[in-house]
């Protein structure tokens, strides 16, 4: 089938070029559309007691849109504070679609601490961007007054803009460092700018994958930033194999079609496996409720599939096109060896150096075992954003409001039930419950608002949400809030997670089968890239959730990892891990075939492809790191998180692992049933001559 594909590629290379220009033009423009449709909804689980009560307050309108402000100056005693105050007021509840204004200076008003400011809520009709803007304007007008406004309307544009400032910025930042490299592997301007074409084309087709998705469920803002990391990562990398790949090939075949061929065809299977296991990685992320889940899982193999066809059809057509400007590889002799060494210092000591990677894997992995689950909250974004700002303020001026976020109790009842007071009196003698406060009522419906003693990803703040929801009522009752919906997500991560494991380690373990036609290899690989997803978890929470060293990212110490962080990185990250097992296992089973005995085909092997895997995995991980840039706290976790998984798994377990536990299992490695075609087979005639591969020029 690859044969097919790249020769018909490379013998119609104008049309197969004309048509990836059509589909990365119609990404930029059409697709840009996307950004209009998406949302800001994260750990909403559909059918969920807190989605439930979240939609029954909505329906009810109990939950309208709210916008808050903190206006401080020297004293709100002064009269002409009061009277701007006063008259801003007075213009905000003349607005057209404003529900209600809250009066700072009434007896209900909280009181500032130090006397210095008061609170604004405006309840809104809608969550129409232009009213909210009006109301924004008004607040920033008081005369004589500091003003910091957020929440609502507000808000959501707030996390929308950050994710898309950091989607340009990391690519700002990411696209000249991916050339440099690229240059540097390369030395060739013409070679190395065309993986920066297939990660251009993979964006645009992110773009268009989502925007049809829109039209069929919700797509979430945060999407996008992990699909773009994923389109423009995986885009580069299968670039740099096929290129590699073609200039080893004109090293030994003069003839340059007569190279392509052969290249096309040898990378082009070891593409197509790579990227049909990381999409089914991606893929099991539907087996969850979660729609940011969902479409990560959906677009994220969109996207990879994209590269994919990409390289194994554009790459050859554009080869085909420039085959005699691409120059052969050069310096055989040489490159490699350090690999080469590498692997034959570990197969010395196999046991010992399988014993002490494992260690090392171990104790980065231990801060995994305390992994507590946050939702997303203003203490994400950067310190200067609005709504970080209010959050601070409200800190200084109204510690009593600062506290954790509220547990809603949505009870269906009027508010003058005799059996809501007794409820009411009962909820708040829940351990981890300081009080409860009663709040709206309407359409047969009373709130009731419970505040925790602890913040939301607290063990106890989860158990006093079990705690209420246990508590016998006469009436219907729904526990619903920032704790009641974390509580539901990680129910749903224990029901789902056995579901998606199961469909990724399945997957995989038949895909890599197929490729190696090997029982061991494959169960090998799925060990492995568990032990490095565990190692690289452990560091995210030991930076961002215990605090150490995560100044020097821009960041600061987290309550807790946010929701959708590890399940996203662990995805991601497993499937990666098998891209560069494929990537390694190739070159060594071609070795194989080719008659090398076990522990040469894998020194050889890793000659052959540890510089590919190290190029590679830098410019992957340069690639995420341009999203550590930003200023979005889940962004900077994905991003480290992926940045670690793949340098752990191309430097440790590639380089270090994978000739150990291949040099420890001998030629067992290689045992497959006979009807999946056992062993490879060695044939009588000497072993084919293969050109040393193109290499990082950091590996020379």
């Amino acid at each position: 089938m690859i044969r097919a594909i790249t020769r018909s590629a490379r013998r119609h290379p104008a049309v197969v070029l004309v048509v990836w220009l059509v589909i990365a033009a119609a990404g930029f423009t059409v697709g840009n559309g996307v950004f209009a449709r998406m949302t800001t909804t994260v750990g909403a689980i559909a059918g969920s007691e807190s989605q439930q009560g979240a939609e029954a307050m909505g329906d009810a309108k109990l939950a309208p849109p709210v916008i808050n402000a903190v206006v401080s100056g020297d004293s709100t005693d002064d009269p002409a504070f009061r009277t701007a105050v006063s008259t801003a007021v007075s213009d905000l509840r003349g607005i057209d679609g404003v529900l209600a204004v809250s009066d700072p200076f009434g007896e209900q008003a909280p009181v500032a601490v130090d006397n210095k400011a008061v609170l604004i809520n405006v309840e809104l009709a809608h969550q129409g961007d232009l009213l909210a803007d009006r109301v924004q304007q008004r607040l920033t007008d008081i005369d004589g007054a500091t003003v910091v406004a957020s929440g609502g309307p507000l808000t959501d544009r707030e996390f929308n803009n950050q994710a898309t400032s950091d989607t340009r910025r990391a690519e700002i930042v990411s696209a000249p460092l991916l050339l440099i490299l690229l240059l540097i592997v390369f030395m060739s301007l013409i070679a190395a700018g065309l993986p920066l074409l297939i990660a251009v084309v993979g964006v645009g087709g992110t773009f268009s994958a989502l925007l049809v998705m829109s039209f069929f469920t919700d797509v979430s803002i945060y999407s996008i930033q992990v699909t773009t990391m994923l389109a423009i990562g995986l885009g580069v990398d299968y670039a740099l194999l096929m290129v590699s790949r073609f200039r080893e090939e004109r090293a030994v075949i003069a003839d340059p079609s007569e190279a392509l061929a052969v290249a096309a065809e040898r990378a082009g299977r070891t593409i197509l496996f790579s990227g049909l296991t990381v999409a089914v990685s991606l893929a099991s992320l539907v087996a969850f409720a979660d729609p940011f889940l969902r479409s990560i899982g959906v677009a994220g193999a969109a996207v990879v599939l994209i590269d994919m066809l990409a390289a194994i059809t554009l790459l050859p057509a554009l080869l085909q096109l420039l085959r005699n400007r691409i120059k052969p590889a050069r310096g055989r002799g040489e490159r490699g060896r350090a690999f080469a060494g590498v692997a034959a210092g570990v197969q010395r000591m196999p046991v010992l150096t399988l014993f002490a990677v494992l260690i090392v894997l171990v104790v980065a992995g231990l801060s995994v075992t305390g992994l507590r689950l946050d939702t997303s909250n203003p203490k994400s974004l950067p310190a200067d954003s609005a709504t970080r700002q209010l959050t601070e303020d409200l800190r200084e001026h109204f510690p009593a409001l600062a506290g954790p976020t509220a547990i809603t109790i949505v009870a269906h009842t009027t508010p003058d039930s005799p059996e809501l007071a007794d409820f009411q009196r009962r909820a708040a003698e829940v351990p981890g419950v300081s009080v409860v406060n009663p709040g709206r009522s309407g359409g047969g419906l009373t709130v009731l608002q419970a505040t925790p003693d602890e913040p939301t990803s607290s063990p106890e703040t989860a158990g006093a949400v079990r705690a209420l929801r246990d508590l016998e009522a006469p009436f219907a009752v729904q526990v619903t809030g920032d704790a009641a919906r974390l509580v539901d997500y990680e129910q749903q991560l224990k029901d789902r997670l056995p579901i998606a494991a199961g469909i990724v380690l399945l997957a995989t373990f038949v895909l890599l089968l197929a490729f190696t036609r090997s029982v061991l290899i494959p169960l090998k690989a799925l060990l492995t890239n568990l032990l490095s997803l565990v190692a690289s978890l452990g560091v995210v929470v030991w930076v961002f959730q215990e605090g150490h060293l995560v100044e020097l990212l821009g960041g600061e110490r987290m309550d807790g990892i946010d929701l959708t962080v590890p399940v996203v990185v662990a995805a991601i990250a497993f499937g990666l891990s098998t891209d560069y097992e494929v990537f390694v296992l190739s070159r060594i089973r071609e070795r194989r075939l080719a008659g090398i005995a076990p522990d040469q085909s894998v020194r050889e092997g890793l000659q052959r492809s540890g510089g590919i895997v190290t190029a590679a995995a830098l410019l992957l991980a340069v690639t995420f790191a341009g999203f550590m840039t930003g200023g979005f706290a889940p962004i900077k976790e994905v991003g480290l998180g992926l940045v670690l998984a793949v340098a752990i798994d191309a430097v440790i377990v590639r380089m270090l692992l994978v000739p150990a536990t291949m040099t420890i299992l001998g030629r067992a490695a290689w045992w497959a049933p006979r009807f999946l075609g056992g062993r490879p087979p060695v044939p009588s005639a000497p072993p084919a001559e293969e050109p040393e591969p193109e290499l990082a020029a950091s590996a020379k």
